[in-house]
């Protein structure tokens, strides 16, 4: 019998799946397959995060789409809505204007001006500034309740607590953030800390720790990692995993020793910070990272071949996102895009730490080099827009959905077929009938490999509600790899009616105009077919393909 491969290592938010710790459109749920943490919870939940969807039919025109003009009409429209005092409980937190003339004023959920995490709520004007439809989420039991939002703990030992809570390292990524919410969690509102800590290592982590403001007790945490001199850009070449002969961007680097090298550093898109590519040499430990540099300017040599893989899809990915959507990077605002090969010894994953795109080597036996997969890029950038986005959290139907997105942007920059990861896969691994990580055409066609999820379902990807897996949060956060794949097969069959192009336009805007941080797979159906409508208009060929690829995976 030939042996059974099972991904031996599997983190939060990273590519492979984890194991670390209108009318209403819900998606029917069995809800006998509940585990009792969830049922004990399920009231609360719907009361604390209650979906908002109100679409006009005679919409209400204002002078302009601004953010006063947005609270005047919720004022006036609070039994649609169900947001009482918006004028007292909504602080703006972004306006944007899009290609189509709309605007759209986004809010937060306060309380004495301490945001509500999670709850958002969205006003979008029409070009004629007329206001046409209203979405995301609200707490209710705000209102109902009311909470103390003072703080007596201060954020320093909120920091302390947090970082001792998930074990970190002296060296972190970048600097700790805390801010004071009001965290809604198990049955209460807390007035907590939310501290953001970003370390790299064995055990590299993006944490989101809750510390009551009050009583320093950690309330909730969970990982959301998604698994010199002037230089002057020149043209390279190098050799990619699979032998792909690349052109590259590269430049000049001086060192005081050995005179002129060549670096993976590209500075040759407009307004752009750079794309570039680190060398974390076989360990965990980022002090012993460097920018990669070579002699000359061909990078071909076996161990370049990682590195000039992330490199090359780095600049696909990018120049994807540009020129099918408008957007600068990452956070749509020129940030530089990192990638860092090499890392850890034997290391079966990919993940996106967020700050940059990390890749392992591989174990030769499951993956070969993580960076050989532009879908693999394009996934953990994605995850990069995301956050900078709608910001799904990554846990339960709305972590899924985050992991379904990178999925399908991993599928349209990487558009040759609809698997994810099948350039990433050991020659072993592939006699063993293991070719990809997942299916978006044919989700059942793969098996869930690691035990401990398979336990919650059939012990194959689910393509439809029916089929959902009902984890708990200490068991792939929820589902969020494996429940993604019944959002991706919806976007699959709605590809396949109007084209990966249209699938792209329409999903990009629900990501970056509809989408919210709690936002489940009835709110995603929602923006995606409100986003048909925005572009391609009401009762289109478009927005009739979207109905169809979601009833066609139960989501209703």
């Amino acid at each position: 019998m030939k042996k059974k491969f099972i991904i031996p290592v599997a983190l939060s938010s990273a590519l492979l799946v984890g194991s670390i710790p209108m009318n209403s459109v819900f998606a029917k749920l069995d809800d006998s397959k509940v585990v009792s943490s969830v049922q004990a919870s399920k009231k609360w939940n719907e009361k604390a995060s209650v979906p908002v969807f109100v679409k006009e039919r005679f919409a209400e025109k204002f002078s302009s789409g601004t953010p006063s003009n947005a609270v005047n009409y919720l004022k006036k429209n609070e039994g649609k809505t169900g947001i009482k005092n918006p004028e007292k409980n909504l602080k703006v937190k972004d306006i944007q204007k899009d290609e189509l003339g709309m605007t759209h004023v986004r809010f937060n959920q306060s309380i004495n001006g301490v945001s509500v995490e999670g709850a958002e709520i969205i006003v979008h004007f029409n070009k004629n500034n007329e206001v046409e439809s209203v979405n995301g989420r609200i707490n209710q039991m705000i209102a109902e309740d009311g909470v103390d939002t003072t703080a007596t703990l201060s954020s320093d030992t909120a920091l302390k607590t947090a970082l001792s809570s998930v074990k970190a390292p002296e060296e972190l990524t970048y600097e700790p953030t805390t801010e004071l919410v009001v965290y809604p969690f198990e049955e209460e509102n807390h007035t907590a800390y939310k501290v953001n800590v970003n370390f790299m290592g064995d055990e590299p982590g993006n944490w989101f720790v809750f510390v009551d403001a009050n009583t320093g007790n950690v309330i909730d945490k969970y990982n959301g990692l998604m698994h010199a001199d002037e230089m002057k850009t020149q043209k390279g070449v190098g050799k990619g995993v699979h032998g792909d002969h690349r052109e590259l961007h590269i430049s000049h680097v001086k060192e005081p020793k050995s005179g002129t090298k060549f670096a993976l550093a590209d500075y040759a898109h407009e307004n752009l910070e750079g794309i570039l590519t680190y060398d974390a040499k076989n360990d965990t430990d980022t002090r012993n990272d460097t920018l990669y540099v070579g002699d000359s300017a061909a990078f071909l040599s076996d161990y370049d071949r990682a590195a000039v893989d992330a490199h090359y899809n780095s600049e696909k990915v990018y120049d994807y996102f540009l020129n099918e959507h408008g957007r600068n990077s990452l956070d749509g605002k020129g940030m530089a895009i990192k990638s860092y090969v090499h890392y850890g010894s034997d290391y079966n994953n990919a993940f996106w730490n967020g700050a940059w795109m990390t890749y392992g080597d591989g174990d030769g036996k499951f993956f070969i080099s993580l960076s050989a997969g532009l879908d693999v890029a394009a996934h953990e950038m994605t995850h990069g827009v995301i956050s900078h986005t709608a910001n799904l959290v990554y846990r339960d139907q709305p972590g899924a959905l985050n992991e379904s997105f990178a999925d399908v942007f991993g599928a349209l920059v990487d558009d040759k077929d609809w698997e994810i990861g099948e350039d990433i896969m050991a020659p072993a691994a592939k006699a063993d009938g293991v070719t990809r990580l997942r299916s978006m055409s044919d989700p059942n066609s793969v098996i869930v490999s690691n035990a401990q999820r398979a336990a919650y379902g059939s012990g194959v990807y689910p393509a439809h509600m029916d089929e959902f897996y009902y984890m708990p949060r200490n068991v792939d956060n929820g589902g969020v790899h494996v429940n993604s794949s019944i959002t991706n097969h919806a976007a699959y069959l709605i590809g396949q009616e109007i084209g990966r192009q249209k699938l792209g336009q329409i999903y990009y805007r629900a990501l970056t105009v509809y989408l919210t941080p709690n936002s489940d797979f009835s709110d995603a159906r929602k923006a995606i077919v409100q986003s048909a409508i925005d572009i391609y208009g009401e009762g289109s060929a478009e927005e009739v393909a979207v109905h169809s690829g979601f009833d066609a995976v139960g989501i209703y």
